[in-house]
């Protein structure tokens, strides 16, 4: 329920902020004073409109489930729209985005001006019938529960099914692919490390004869040794810092022959050969470790591939089964709809001979499998297709569903907006719509624009929008403030004795 409105700097409207009660909200005054502005305004701050004011507030009384959209329910959720260079929303301090916030909105709020076919929707009346059902017999719930985990189950095997299908066709060349992977690899053999010693020998290779020269001539110096000893005895010098320095470059020019030797030995074009495959198989893949992962998970493939026929006649086999079970309680299901769309009809029906309309008609036939079992229904009115009757029509027919499934389900409807609804209705149309309305209230809190007396005389609040000084203002109408309004609205400005003794009686019929 939404518990206050605050609007600000909106066209004619400076500032106002109005407190709503439960129930049937009314609004009335003359042409051209605002009613369908302040209407747009309030569908604006739930994202539904599109609105030019600087701000716009609401609070609601309604748990929202804000969890999925990482925004924190509270008691009273605060809607705000702000407008300064560019319009933002708001929900409880949070800002969102106007997809999110008509998302939000979207769930609670049903705006009846607006050519929507929502709860005609397939989707949306079948759930209607499921909640016939389920007041019926709180059984039902085992039969849909059962449906909806076997057809869950049935869709993923049946998707998996057709993924290992279409895997079948490709099989031959994945087979092949994956084969001619493996054998490459394996013919090189790759080892970890085995690039990098390659390429250190490969460097060493390169300096190998300019290391053999630069060692034969810095020998040399070997020639000298004796003579350095000599002289240092001769200077009574200690000697063995010689000796020790001598010995460490012997040791390391042998050690350098050694090595030199070992590569003159080596398989020089076997070990270009080999870096030069080893340098192939890194340029694809990025390192060795790299090349060994993929050749385990072309091994795990090939070997998946082996096993799809085992894979394919399981998967055949749980799909078969599946789709016995869920057959069994689509049938079910089916059924108990089928006597709930008579319920639902007769009611649907009641409400619109209310309303004038008559020959509503509710059709179910089987269609391809689906979510809620092999149903599809369709409606139509005096054998016209919703969508191509008037608005108005379709308004009333909206109208008669709402308070036919508010018997079922929607037992806190939310927030129901209608605009000029009875526009163009006779006075006795016009006190139908106001005798649904008055059912639809118990469960929806309702905003409705009036022209018409008997509408407006069901109101539980009766706000009176007008304009003073070209500026409009909103104000809620006490007993005989409303007997001046509805007399207003039954003779025009010059208010006549009898329209205040009509306006009175209307009133006093809305309370009976």
């Amino acid at each position: 329920m939404i518990e206050r409105f605050h609007l600000k700097e909106h066209l004619s409207f400076k500032e106002l902020t109005l407190e709503f009660d439960k129930n049937l909200i009314i609004f009335s005054g003359p042409s051209g004073a605002g009613k369908s502005i302040l209407m747009e305004a309030l569908l604006s701050v739930f994202g539904l409109k599109e609105c030019g004011a600087k701000l716009i507030e609401a609070s609601l009384n309604k748990k929202l489930n804000l969890e999925d959209f990482g925004i924190l329910d509270e008691e009273i959720n605060v809607f705000k729209f702000h407008k300064d260079k560019s319009a933002r929303y708001f929900l409880n301090n949070q800002q969102v985005s106007k997809k999110n916030i008509r998302q939000i909105g979207s769930e609670f709020i049903n705006y009846l001006t607006l050519r929507e076919f929502k709860e005609f929707e397939n989707i949306e009346l079948l759930k209607l019938l499921d909640a016939i059902c389920l007041k019926k017999d709180k059984s039902y719930q085992k039969i849909l529960d059962s449906f909806s985990k076997n057809y869950k189950a049935y869709l993923k095997n049946t998707n998996d099914l057709k993924k290992v299908q279409e895997q079948e066709k490709k099989i031959v060349d994945l087979k092949e692919f994956a084969s001619f992977e493996i054998s490459k690899i394996e013919e090189i053999n790759p080892k970890v490390d085995e690039y990098e010693t390659l390429l250190t020998q490969k460097k060493e290779l390169s300096k190998k004869e300019k290391i053999e020269n630069a060692i034969k001539s810095a020998s040399l110096v070997f020639e000298f040794e004796s003579k350095v000893t000599e002289a240092l005895l001769l200077l009574e010098c200690e000697s063995s810092f010689f000796d020790e320095s001598f010995n460490e470059l012997r040791a390391i020019f042998e050690n350098a022959s050694d090595r030199l030797n070992e590569l003159s030995d080596l398989d020089i074009e076997g070990m270009l050969d080999r870096l030069e495959k080893l340098s192939s198989l890194k340029n694809k893949h990025g390192t060795i470790e790299n090349v060994l992962t993929y050749l385990d998970e072309k091994k795990g493939e090939l070997e998946s591939y082996e096993n799809i026929e085992f894979e394919k006649s399981e998967l055949i086999k749980e799909v078969e089964a599946l789709k016995i079970k869920v057959d069994k309680d689509a049938l079910v299901l089916s059924k108990k709809r089928e006597l709930a769309l008579k319920t639902l009809s007769q009611k649907t029906e009641h409400y619109l001979n209310l309303l004038y309309l008559e020959n509503i008609t509710f059709s179910m036939k089987k269609v391809e499998l689906h979510s809620l079992g092999y149903d599809d229904i369709s409606v139509t009115l005096r054998d016209a297709e919703l969508s191509k009757v008037s608005s108005g029509e379709l308004n009333r027919v909206r109208l008669a569903q709402l308070a036919s499934a508010s018997e079922f389900i929607y037992q806190d409807g939310g927030v129901l907006i209608l605009d000029e609804i009875d526009a163009n209705l006779s006075g006795k149309e016009s006190m139908s719509i106001a005798k649904v309305l008055q059912i639809l209230s118990k469960t929806y809190q309702i905003f409705a624009i009036s022209h018409q007396p008997q509408l407006s005389s069901y109101a539980q609040m009766h706000f009176l929008v007008y304009k003073e000084d070209g500026e409009s203002r909103v104000k809620i109408l006490k007993k005989d403030e409303r007997v001046a309004e509805l007399s207003r609205m039954i003779s025009g400005d010059k208010v006549s004795s009898e329209a205040m003794e009509f306006a009175k009686s209307l009133l006093n019929t809305s309370k009976s």
